[in-house]
C-alpha cells in the first residue's frame, strides 16, 4: 500500500481548500492543491495523478509546508535574482573602450575576439557564445564590409 505523507496540521482541510480556491497564479494554487489533497488522506500516487507534478516535487512541497506552513509555498521564481553578472561595470567599460579601436589582431570585433580579450582581462574562460551576447548587450554591431562586386 502506498506510503501517507504527514502534513503538520498548520491549517484545517477547509481553510487549505479555500486557499486553493483562492489562488490567484497557477504555480501556487497547483502547490496549494497538492498540500490539500494530501491533507484530505490522499496518497503520492493518487496526487501525482490528479496533479502530473512528480513525487520529488511533492515531497518537497511537503518539507516546505511542514517547516514554514503557507509561507513556504507559492512562486518563488520571483525572489530569485539570478546569477550573477559576466562581467562587473569596471570590466564593460574597459571593454567598450577596447571596442573603440581595432581589434588586437588588426581584424574587426566579433564575439571570439571579445571572449579572447574578456578571457584575458578576467582570468576566466569566456566562450565565444557569450562573447557575441556580451557585444549584444552592449549594442555594438559588427562592422563587416560588404563584399564588392567582381566584373
Amino acid at each position: 500500500m502506498p506510503r501517507l505523507l504527514k502534513i503538520v496540521p498548520h491549517q484545517s482541510r477547509e481553510s487549505l481548500g479555500v486557499a486553493y480556491h483562492q489562488a490567484k497564479e497557477g504555480p501556487e494554487s497547483r502547490q496549494y492543491q497538492i498540500i490539500w489533497l494530501l491533507a484530505q488522506g490522499k496518497t503520492t500516487e493518487q496526487v501525482q495523478e490528479i496533479t502530473g507534478y512528480s513525487r520529488t516535487w511533492i515531497y518537497e512541497l511537503v518539507k516546505r509546508y511542514n517547516q514554514l506552513g503557507l509561507e513556504g509555498l507559492g512562486d518563488r521564481r520571483k525572489e530569485n535574482p539570478g546569477g550573477k553578472p559576466l562581467i562587473d561595470d569596471v570590466t564593460q567599460a574597459q571593454l567598450g573602450q577596447a571596442l573603440q579601436v581595432e581589434a588586437p589582431d588588426g581584424g574587426l570585433w566579433n564575439g571570439r575576439k571579445v571572449a579572447e580579450w574578456l578571457t584575458g582581462v578576467t582570468g576566466r574562460k569566456i566562450s565565444r557564445q557569450r562573447g557575441g551576447e556580451i557585444l549584444r548587450q552592449m549594442t555594438f554591431r559588427l562592422r563587416v564590409p560588404r563584399p564588392s562586386d567582381v566584373k
